[in-house]
């Protein structure tokens, strides 16, 4: 298989086969607490793949670079074990750069994201995606890694944007539905985020 092919796969699998809110169920917090408007979801979204893009490619540089060097291996000291608190710092470094710009630039979407927007430091999906690339792609070699993780970290963050906008989308259509007492508010949101979850299992049989 190319090297094309394979990016392809990788794309469509992050994306949509493994969609990391549907399939992984990593992110929920800001998939169900930023999705009541398609504006203030495609905001959270857009911040999210910002955010996981350049995670991924600073972590991914800084793993392969200095934590898990061949040098440093070969003479005996291994820093692997810091990867997770290294990419914490890294993940809260960029979400703070990123709350700067969105209140100095996009107030509106700022105040629209309220608390969920620090709260990508702590967003497991973010996360996840940064230790996913060293794990599965950490042995193709420094320049493959780089860029089957990449494109894993971006294709990952564009699923969390479909799944947070599509939830959108639903959310404001259910508004104006007669739903029964018992399923209204968080019920309900629920209840659809299990059923856009089996609609995404079908993809499963494409990879």
């Amino acid at each position: 298989m190319s090297t094309l092919a394979s990016l392809a796969l990788v794309a469509v699998g992050a994306a949509i086969v493994n969609n990391v809110v549907l399939s992984q169920f990593l992110g929920i917090c800001p998939f169900l607490g930023v999705s009541k408007k398609i504006e203030t979801a495609a905001g959270m979204g857009g911040a999210v793949v910002f955010v996981i893009a350049i995670a991924t490619f600073v972590t991914q540089l800084i793993y392969g670079g200095i934590l898990a060097n061949p040098a440093l291996l070969a003479a005996g000291i291994d820093l692997t074990y810091l990867k997770t608190i290294v990419f914490i710092l890294v993940i809260a470094s960029l979400v703070q750069f990123v709350e700067m710009f969105l209140k100095k630039k996009i107030p509106s979407l700022y105040e629209s994201l309220g608390v969920f927007l620090p709260l990508i430091t702590t967003n497991c999906a973010v996360l996840g995606v940064a230790l996913n690339s060293v794990t599965n792609y950490s042995d193709l070699g420094f320049g493959m890694s780089l860029l089957y993780s990449m494109v894993y970290g971006i294709f990952t963050a564009v699923g969390f944007l479909i799944a947070i906008v599509l939830m959108a989308g639903l959310r404001e259509r259910i508004e104006y539905n007669d739903i029964p007492k018992t399923f209204q508010g968080t019920a309900i949101v629920l209840v659809t985020a299990c059923l856009m979850s089996i609609a995404f299992m079908g993809f499963s049989g494409m990879i």
